[in-house]
């Protein structure tokens, strides 16, 4: 599953079980589901009809997870909003930016309303333990971060921890943190600076280290979070490399494996060898440093279904 990241459904109906996505390189996509083998334990995966892999809904829940001649019984999990136990929510489902692999500029993406956000938290505040906000940038950078600020404030009566992640500008964290904001992930994307200019172009490097940066002396180390795509081109030194950088100054990387998608549609998802092996250097890092995604309360290392998370993960 690793090294292919989708899987066929099959069985009985299991839309209740689908989540579908607003943005990142799944946008767009048929949706993806959890399935669960161990109380837990989770694997996001994309839904393909073409995949090698198949999960059969039995119904109620209960679900086999058929790959390379192995039955694995498990469940399927319910996702609250976008992911199980957290609202995670997309703000703006469109961007004026172009990185080359998502496919969000190309869609027909929308901002949601304050209290259309309000009422969907609402919808499933009864099966959360978290909310997380994320978007794309609708006209621009400060406009979208004033408008999330405005999100934010509207779900505090929730009294939930709440996470956001934004492209941030001079500023962004210091006012998500006054707005009582519990952890921030700001994504330098990919591995090297060059790499960022050539998959990211109008974005900025520095600018993204800075405010992790500065983030953590507001949020405490270990309560900010960057994604790192494997896949761009990178070597396995330079993903150890920026995991370092990341974690000497408190910040936990996401390593998240290359969805095919947008310009980069033909380039390989990286083998499942490749991000095992990348996964033992990942928590040999963080052991180092003294931060532990298991303390994670909101976004992607509180979920794992995307990616192999150390300390969760085993």
């Amino acid at each position: 599953m690793l090294g292919t990241g989708s899987v066929r459904l099959s069985g009985e109906p299991a839309d209740e079980y689908v989540s579908r996505s607003a943005a990142g390189p799944t946008a767009g996509t048929p949706g993806s589901l959890f399935f669960s083998p161990v109380a837990g334990r989770r694997v996001r995966a994309g839904i393909d009809d073409t995949s090698p892999i198949e999960i059969v809904h039995l119904g109620d829940g209960a679900a086999d997870l058929l790959v390379d001649g192995e039955v694995v019984a498990g469940r399927l999990e319910p996702a609250a909003l976008h992911c199980p136990r957290q609202a995670y929510i997309t703000v703006s489902g469109t961007c004026i930016f172009c990185c080359r692999y998502c496919p969000v500029p190309a869609l027909p993406g929308r901002r949601k309303e304050v209290d259309e956000i309000v009422r969907m938290v609402g919808s499933v505040a009864d099966r959360i333990d978290a909310i997380s906000i994320t978007s794309g940038v609708a006209s621009s950078i400060e406009e979208e971060e004033a408008y999330v600020l405005e999100v934010v404030a509207a779900l505090r009566p929730f009294n939930l921890p709440i996470g956001v992640s934004i492209y941030p500008c001079p500023g962004t964290p210091a006012r998500l943190h006054a707005l009582g904001v519990a952890e921030v992930k700001f994504n330098i994307e990919a591995a090297t600076p060059e790499l960022f200019t050539a998959m990211c172009p109008g974005l900025s490097w520095e600018g993204v280290w800075e405010s992790l940066s500065t983030s953590v002396t507001l949020f405490g180390r270990g309560r900010v979070y960057s994604n790192v795509i494997v896949g761009l081109g990178e070597t396995d030194e330079d993903l150890e490399r920026v995991m370092e950088d990341l974690a000497a100054i408190g910040v936990i990387p996401v390593l998240r494996p290359l969805t095919p998608a947008a310009s980069l549609a033909g380039m390989p998802r990286p083998s499942a060898e490749r991000l095992l092996s990348l996964f033992e250097v990942h928590g040999r890092i963080l052991r180092r440093a003294g931060l532990d995604p298991r303390r994670a309360l909101t976004m992607c290392s509180a979920c794992t279904g995307c990616d192999l998370t150390p300390g969760r993960d085993a």
